[in-house]
């Protein structure tokens, strides 16, 4: 007879009354379970130099002071964000003293225009990026991507310890990394990587093909240790009309890789049960892209911009199997209490019912949303999410 996997997290899920109460939320979140409370958190902040002139307290408590639950998930990280894991990264130096700006060479290559002295609040200038042809991605980018490097796994141990300790408790392990469309981009730049797919399409592959050695290889070691439970791609594809590339691209220059990857996780899960969620993070207006992804079975998505034209509640209700996240419409934060009070009352309760969403800010909250505003948002938030 065969014996029953060791419901440790790792061979198969612990029982639900086993699970920790932050980890069942969230699992009953992507599950899309109707009428469940909101979890309440928050994308990030670019608020917080406004926010000390405000009056908040030095070393405050932001899970007590606006009421943020506990997270469910555990992130293995190790694979970048906004820019690729590079090993090692670019020396930080700055390159021109320009009067009020100076011109630094970052840590991902790139030659950025910065206020002097100023590197948060603002969106610098991108002057340059590493890769221009064939030769600058071999000679200055492909070694420092090498997924033999052994300091990429000089803690996996440590590290894969404390996840499987997590799992145990039902805790949702996410295997978050740079996703294709956001590596290309940092490494070539937003405008001639536009030039480059029609131009240079196999130095795109080639980029490509180091993104997913390196993931692969990466999440392979992981996966000797713990059972996934998503995948997570940063991938910053949009504009506020929708997709930077059209769907034909994203189709030649980055499925093929996502889907072998995703296809390699799957063959390897040690619970071969359990399911793979995907979920995109992308700026602009998503809502033009959820079909192209649902073609690689894209489960969640986040942070759905309003400015951009997103409205959760519509999108909600045009895909109700999709796990959504976002849709707080940032420059709404920033317009006082009753404008605050219209916003949530139709997103909160319409979204609780459906099931399968998070509130959050649609990015970080923007400098120009005062304390008050924001503890008035939370405190509706949580009227109104249960």
């Amino acid at each position: 007879m065969r014996s029953e996997a060791i419901a440790d997290g790792v061979n198969a899920l612990p029982p639900r009354d086993q699970m920790a109460a932050p980890a069942r939320h969230l699992r009953d979140t992507y599950a899309i379970t109707p009428g469940i409370p909101l979890i309440k958190r928050e994308f990030g902040y670019y608020c917080l130099e406004r926010w000390r002139d405000d009056g908040l307290p030095d070393g405050a408590n932001f899970a007590e002071l606006f009421q943020y639950d506990p997270g469910g998930n555990v992130g293995l990280g190790q694979l970048g964000w906004c820019e690729a894991a590079f090993r090692p990264a670019w020396e930080t130096r700055i390159l021109e003293d320009r009067g009020d700006h100076e011109l630094e060479q970052d840590y991902a290559g790139r030659k950025v225009l910065y206020f002097k002295g100023r590197r948060n609040g603002f969106m610098p200038e991108y002057v340059d990026h590493p890769v221009k042809d064939q030769r600058t991605w071999e000679d200055d980018v492909l070694w420092r991507l090498d997924p033999g490097d052994p300091g990429r796994y000089a803690d996996l141990d440590a590290r894969m310890a404390r996840v499987k300790e997590l799992a145990a408790r039902g805790y949702m392990v996410q295997q978050n990394l740079i996703g294709g469309y956001m590596y290309l981009r940092s490494l070539i730049g937003p405008v001639d990587l536009l030039w480059a797919f029609a131009d240079q399409p196999e130095l795109i592959h080639a980029c490509m093909t180091a993104w997913f050695d390196l993931a692969d290889a990466v999440i392979a070691r992981h996966q000797e240790h713990v059972t996934l439970d998503e995948v997570f791609l940063a991938e910053d594809i949009c504009f506020n009309q929708g997709p930077l590339i059209s769907p034909d691209m994203m189709r030649e220059f980055l499925f093929p890789y996502y889907q072998q990857l995703l296809t390699n996780i799957r063959s390897r899960q040690i619970d071969r049960s359990r399911h793979l969620y995907l979920q995109i993070d992308t700026d602009g207006f998503a809502a033009a892209v959820i079909p192209v992804y649902r073609e690689i079975g894209m489960d969640a998505m986040s942070p759905f911009e309003v400015a951009s034209g997103n409205d959760v509640v519509r999108i909600g209700r045009e895909h109700p199997d999709l796990a959504m996240f976002g849709g707080i419409d940032k420059r709404v934060l920033a317009k006082g209490p009753a404008a605050i009070d219209a916003m949530v009352e139709y997103i909160l309760p319409a979204m609780r019912a459906r099931g399968g969403y998070i509130p959050t800010c649609d990015h970080g909250v923007p400098p120009e949303v005062s304390l008050a505003d924001y503890q008035h948002y939370r405190k509706r938030a949580v009227e109104l999410g249960g």
